[in-house]
């Protein structure tokens, strides 16, 4: 009679190749992670830097409403300073077919780099 030897119980757990493989795909899902969260703190940046322009134009704006007189046509500049960041709105004013109407455009920038352009008719009081 012939004896049979027991097969070897086979070694459990993973093999060097499986973690890498287990290693790459985990720092890709990070990777992508941090790239989305990046991208989110960027536009809400963002977000806060055209909300501070939209109110230095809409000042702007409605400070020509308020004046009740026509706005002369032309260019100019003014700063406007919001939550300690400085802002520079230039104004350009145009005629239109209507004498009695003028179309002003309040176009802002923060250093050199544009952020917002509002615009709006503005008429004789």
């Amino acid at each position: 009679m012939s004896r049979r030897r027991a097969a070897a119980p086979p070694d459990a757990g993973f093999t060097l190749v499986e973690v890498l493989v287990a290693l790459a795909i985990t720092a890709i899902a990070l990777i992508a992670g941090f790239k989305a969260s990046a991208a989110l703190t960027d536009n809400a940046g963002r977000q806060g830097t055209v909300l501070l322009a939209q109110i230095c134009a809409e000042n702007r704006l409605t400070e020509l409403r308020l004046a009740r007189q026509l706005p002369a046509v032309g260019d100019s500049e003014l700063a406007c300073a919001q939550a300690e960041r400085q802002f520079l709105v230039t104004q350009a004013v145009r005629p239109t077919p209507n004498p009695n109407f003028r179309r002003v455009e309040a176009a802002v920038s923060e250093a050199g780099v544009p952020v917002l352009r509002l615009s709006t008719i503005v008429g004789r009081h």
